[in-house]
C-alpha cells in the first residue's frame, strides 16, 4: 500500500490511504477541535466544528469524515475556518440555556471549552432557547435535552458500542432529539444503564442522577474496576478525599475503551458508605468494640501462633479472596504456607470457575493463557453455552454483539433465556443437565458430516481415533433427548459450525453443574477437532465473575497450587519454592472451602482467617455455615464493609478498598493491570498488604514485613509468567509457559490430547410436585452475593428485591400478573419475591436473580458439603437450576 503525502498547516505529513484528515492531524500533533467525534465511534461529521480549508480550492470540509489525498494542502485555523467555526458555536449557544454556573458538566463542557478557545463571549444573536423539562425518572441518568446539541454521540454509542438500540433520533427540526421508542422513560426501554451515553455527552444534556456532588471534580485519577473479571479501566473523579464520579478511562489500550456497565459506572457508593469499616474491632464480652491497631494486630498474631503451637498447623485455615490484589494474595498464601506451615488456603474461586480454568491449563500445557476479548469481536462463529454475559460480564457481551453486527454467527444454548438470544442465529433451550450431551451431540454430528479439520487434527493433536470411536458409539438421538433439544436443531447447530473457527463461551450454568468439568473437556475436544485452538480469533472463554480469580490462582491462593500455577504435588516445583522461602512445604493438598467447613464442624479447625470474603451471604448453606463458624475458637475477618461474616469474627481488621490502595489485578484475558491509590483509605483502615505485612512481621518476630515493592520484585523473580508486572500504573500480559504455545503456527507447540468421552449422569425423574425449573440467574445490577453493590441506593431503586421473571403463559396458568408476590419452594428452601411477566422467558422456566434480598436465591438449590458430589470427588458446589413449585401470596 503506497503512502500518501499531504500538507496540513504547511507541515508535510505522510500517512496511508483511508486515514481521515483528523486522524492524520492528531497523529502529527496538530489540534483540530471536535464536538461530535470520538475515536471509538464511526465518524459522522454532524457538528462541523472540525472544518478545515483546502488552500488550493478554498473548499471547506469536515476533517473527521474526509479521507486524505495525495497533494492536499490544508489549513486548520485559517480566517475562513475560524469564521465558520465561530458562527457554528454561536448558533449552538443561542439555543443553549444560560445555566453554566449550575450545570453538572461545569468546566468539562466541550461546548463551553471550544467557545473559550475561539474567544466567544457575547454571541450577538437573538436567543432561541429550546426549553424541555428536566427528566429524572430513573435513578441513574438525568436528561436535560434543552442542553442537547444533537451531536449524536449518545445514539451512536448505544448502537455501535453497547449494541442495545434503546435510543435514536425522533422528530425533526427544532423538535428533534434523542429519544426512546414512543418517548418512554429509559426504565421502560431496553436500556441497561451502562452510562456510556453519559460519559460520551459533551455538554450537560446527560448527567448522573442520585449523586451528592455537582460540578467538576477537583482531579481525576485512573484505576481498575473491582466488580468482575473484565477489569475495566476507570477514570475516577475526586473531590476532597471522596470518589464522586466514575467514568471509563477511554484509553485505546484498555479492554473497555469508552464503555462500562451499570455496576462499574454507578455502584461504587460503598466507597463512601456508612457501612465502611474504619477502625479495628475486638470482640469483648460478646460485642465487637473499637480497638487500636497495635492491640488488634497483637491479638491476631499471638492467638494464631498459640493455636499453631498447641494444635499444629493443620488447625489453621486461610480463606482468601479473588477480589484482592495479586500482591495481597501472594503474601496471604506465603504467610499460610511458609510462615505458619499450613496448606489450608482457598478462596471463592473454588466455586467461580477456577477448577475449569485449571482443567484448560492442564489440557493445553499452560500455553493458552492470553485470550483478548478482541478475538470475540472478529470471530466467525460464537458458541455460548450456559452463558449470559449481558448480566455477568456486560463489557464482554458488547464484544459479542459487535461481532454479530459484523456478520458473525451466534449460537446460544442454555437452561434460561438470555439477552444474547435475540442476537443469535440459533437459540437452543437445554434441560438443566443437558450441556454435556449437547456438546457431545455437536461433536457426533460434526464427525458424521465431515466437520473435523483433519489436517489440523493430524498436525496438532493425538488420540483422535480413540475419541472418534467413542463419540461414534454414542446414540445421536439419545444425546439430543438428554440435552433437551430437537434432533434437527442440534443438527442445525452443528452445520453452522462446520468448516469454521469457533469462539466458545462457558457460562455460569456449566460452572455450577455436576458435570461442568466434563462439559469443558468436551468443548476443548470440539475446538480441537475443528482447529479452533490457537487459530486467529478463536478461544475458550469462561464466564468467571470475580475480578481477580485468575490472579489469585496465579499467586498460589489455592489448596493444590503454588504460585505460577505449579502443582503442590510436583516435587521439583515444591523443592524450588522451599528454597525461595527457606522453609519446608507439605506435599499434601490443603483443605478446600467445603472441606474447611466440614473440618470446622468436626472441631479440627481452631483458627480461621477470612480475607475479603462474606461467605455468610455468598454461600447457600447459611445455617450450616453459621454453626460451623461458631465452633471455631478464633476468627479473623479482614474486610472493607460491615457484613454478616464480620459479625461472627473475634477480631476485625478494616482493609482499604481497591480505589484506596496500590496493586494489580489479572483479568480473564490474562491482562495484568497495575493501579495506584485514587484516594486515601477511609478512617483508620489500611491497605490489605500493609495489614498482612504487619502481621507477618509480628509472627516472624522481625522488625518489619515486606513492602509492596519487595513483594512485586519477588513475584517477578520467582513467577516467570509475571515477569512483566509493572511497579506502578501499567498494563502487561501473563506469559505463556515456555515452549508450550498451543497450536504454534510453526508446529513447535506440544500436541494436545483428546480427553476420554465422559459418561452421562442418569437423568433424574421428573417431580410432579415441583413442576417448574428455577434458574438462579446472575444480575447486571449485583456483583456476586451483592455485599458491595447492595449498598448502592441507585442499584436498590432500580433492582429492588430482584423480581422473578416468568413467561406470560405460566402467569396465566398460575393466575398471577406483573407485580404480584409469589412463594417459590424447592426441596431445600423457599423465598418470596415479586414477579414480572417476561415474554422472552421460556415457558416452564423461571429466572430468580442472585444478589438481591440478602442473596436468598441460593437457598433454593443449596448443595451442602458432602452432598451432590461432582464426578470428581474433591469438588462440590451449588447448582444453577432446581425444580420448584410456585404459589401466589394473597395480600
Amino acid at each position: 500500500m503506497s503512502a500518501i503525502t499531504l500538507s496540513i498547516n504547511h507541515q508535510s505529513i505522510t500517512c496511508f490511504p483511508g486515514t481521515t484528515v483528523l486522524t492524520a492531524a492528531r497523529e502529527n500533533g496538530i489540534k483540530i477541535p471536535t464536538l461530535c467525534h470520538h475515536d471509538d465511534l464511526v465518524p459522522q461529521g454532524a457538528c462541523r466544528i472540525c472544518l478545515v480549508e483546502d488552500e488550493n480550492s478554498g473548499r471547506l470540509m469536515a476533517a473527521c469524515v474526509t479521507p486524505v489525498a495525495q497533494g492536499l494542502s490544508l489549513l486548520t485555523h485559517s480566517p475562513e475556518v475560524l469564521r465558520h467555526r465561530r458562527n457554528i458555536v454561536r448558533l449552538m449557544i443561542a439555543e443553549h440555556p444560560e445555566s453554566c454556573v449550575v450545570c453538572d458538566k461545569g468546566n468539562r463542557c466541550r461546548l463551553r471549552g471550544i467557545a473559550a478557545e475561539l474567544g466567544i463571549g457575547e454571541i450577538g444573536l437573538y436567543p432561541m432557547p429550546n426549553y424541555m423539562p428536566l427528566e429524572q425518572a430513573n435513578p441513574f441518568i438525568s436528561r436535560d435535552l434543552s442542553k442537547c446539541i444533537m451531536c449524536g454521540k449518545c445514539i451512536r454509542a448505544d448502537h455501535e458500542l453497547v449494541v442495545v438500540g434503546a435510543i435514536d433520533y425522533n422528530l425533526r427540526g427544532f423538535e428533534s432529539r434523542p429519544c426512546t421508542l414512543n418517548n418512554q422513560g429509559l426504565e421502560q426501554s431496553p436500556c441497561t444503564f451502562c452510562g456510556t451515553c453519559l460519559s460520551m455527552c459533551p455538554t450537560g444534556a446527560l448527567s448522573p442522577a442520585g449523586s451528592s456532588h455537582v460540578g467538576t471534580p477537583e482531579r481525576e485519577a485512573l484505576s481498575v474496576c473491582g466488580f468482575c473479571g473484565v477489569g475495566c479501566a476507570l477514570s475516577m473523579g475526586v473531590d476532597g478525599n471522596r470518589v464522586v464520579t466514575v467514568n471509563p478511562a477511554s484509553r485505546p489500550d484498555t479492554v473497555n475503551r469508552a464503555t462500562l456497565c451499570v455496576r462499574g459506572h454507578f455502584a461504587h457508593d460503598f466507597l463512601n458508605g456508612k457501612e465502611r469499616l474504619t477502625q479495628p474491632l475486638i470482640r469483648t464480652e460478646g460485642t465487637l468494640a473499637p480497638a487500636t491497631w497495635d492491640a488488634a494486630l497483637d491479638r491476631v498474631a499471638e492467638t494464631i501462633m498459640a493455636i499453631k503451637h498447641e494444635h499444629g498447623p493443620g488447625s489453621l485455615a486461610f480463606w482468601g479472596s479473588p477480589r484482592c490484589t495479586n500482591e495481597e494474595n501472594y503474601l496471604f498464601q506465603k504467610i499460610a504456607r511458609a510462615l505458619l506451615g499450613t496448606p489450608n488456603i482457598d478462596n471463592s474461586g473454588h466455586f467461580g470457575g477456577r477448577r475449569h480454568w485449571q482443567l484448560i491449563d492442564e489440557r493445553t500445557g499452560g500455553g493458552y493463557r492470553n485470550l483478548p476479548f478482541t478475538n470475540l469481536e472478529q470471530a466467525e462463529v460464537i458458541l455460548a453455552i450456559g452463558a449470559d454475559p449481558s448480566q455477568t460480564l456486560p463489557v464482554m457481551s458488547y464484544h459479542i454483539k459487535r461481532a454479530v453486527k459484523k456478520g458473525a454467527t451466534l449460537i446460544t444454548a442454555g437452561t434460561g433465556a438470555t439477552e444474547l438470544d435475540r442476537f443469535a442465529s440459533i437459540r437452543l433451550a437445554l434441560c438443566p443437565d443437558g450441556h454435556l450431551p449437547f456438546v457431545q451431540g455437536l461433536c457426533a454430528h460434526l464427525l458424521d458430516i465431515g466437520g473435523a479439520d483433519i489436517e489440523s487434527v493430524e498436525r496438532h493433536t493425538e488420540g483422535f481415533e480413540t475419541f472418534r470411536r467413542s463419540i461414534a458409539a454414542l446414540e445421536y438421538a439419545a444425546l439430543a433427548q438428554a440435552a433437551g433439544v430437537a434432533r434437527d436443531m442440534l443438527a442445525k447447530a452443528a452445520e453452522a459450525l462446520k468448516g469454521r473457527r469457533i469462539c466458545a463461551i462457558v457460562g455460569h450454568e456449566v460452572i455450577h453443574q455436576s458435570q461442568g468439568l466434563s462439559c469443558v473437556d468436551g468443548l476443548l475436544d470440539l475446538l480441537l477437532m475443528t482447529g479452533s485452538i490457537g487459530a486467529p480469533n478463536t478461544g475458550l472463554y469462561m464466564e468467571s465473575q470475580d475480578n481477580n480469580l485468575i490472579g489469585a490462582w496465579d499467586m498460589g491462593a489455592a489448596p493444590n497450587a503454588l504460585p505460577g500455577r505449579e502443582r503442590l504435588d510436583d516435587q521439583t516445583a515444591r523443592r524450588r519454592w522451599e528454597k525461595h522461602w527457606n522453609c519446608r512445604l507439605s506435599p499434601d493438598s490443603g483443605l478446600n472451602l467445603p472441606q474447611m467447613i466440614e473440618a470446622a464442624e468436626e472441631g479440627r479447625i481452631k483458627a480461621l482467617f477470612i480475607l475479603g470474603e462474606n461467605p455468610m451471604r455468598s454461600l447457600p448453606w447459611t445455617d450450616r455455615l453459621e454453626n460451623a463458624l461458631a465452633r471455631i475458637d478464633f476468627i479473623v475477618a479482614q474486610d472493607i464493609v460491615r457484613n454478616e461474616t464480620v459479625e461472627m469474627a473475634h477480631v476485625v481488621l478494616p482493609g482499604a478498598a481497591f480505589a484506596e490502595k496500590a496493586g494489580s489485578f489479572t483479568n480473564l484475558e490474562g491482562r495484568v493491570q497495575s493501579f495506584e491509590p485514587v484516594v486515601p483509605p477511609a478512617g483508620q483502615s489500611r491497605p490489605d498488604l500493609e495489614i498482612l505485612s504487619a502481621l507477618a512481621a509480628r509472627m516472624a518476630a522481625t522488625a518489619h514485613g515486606p513492602s509492596l515493592a519487595e513483594i512485586r520484585s519477588e513475584i517477578r523473580r520467582f513467577v516467570p509468567m509475571y515477569a512483566d508486572l509493572h511497579a506502578s500504573t501499567g498494563r502487561a500480559w501473563t506469559r505463556p509457559q515456555a515452549g508450550k504455545r498451543a497450536f504454534h503456527p510453526d508446529g513447535l507447540g506440544d500436541a494436545m490430547a483428546f480427553a476420554p468421552v465422559a459418561a452421562l449422569n442418569p437423568h433424574p425423574a421428573a417431580q410432579t410436585a415441583y413442576p417448574y425449573t428455577a434458574v438462579l440467574a446472575p444480575s447486571r445490577f449485583q456483583a456476586g452475593g451483592g455485599t458491595r453493590t447492595s449498598l448502592s441506593p441507585r442499584i436498590q431503586k432500580v433492582g429492588g428485591e430482584g423480581a422473578i421473571r416468568i413467561a406470560p403463559a405460566d402467569c396465566r396458568q398460575l393466575d398471577v400478573q406483573t407485580g404480584d408476590r409469589v412463594r417459590v419452594t424447592s426441596t431445600r428452601g423457599t423465598l418470596e419475591r415479586r414477579l414480572v411477566a417476561d415474554p422472552d422467558q421460556w415457558s416452564g422456566t423461571i429466572a430468580v436473580p442472585l444478589g438481591f434480598n440478602a442473596n436468598d436465591a441460593v437457598r433454593l438449590n443449596a448443595a451442602a458439603p458432602g452432598e451432590d458430589q461432582d464426578e470428581r470427588p474433591e469438588i462440590f458446589g451449588f447448582g444453577h437450576a432446581c425444580r420448584v413449585k410456585i404459589e401466589k401470596i394473597n395480600t
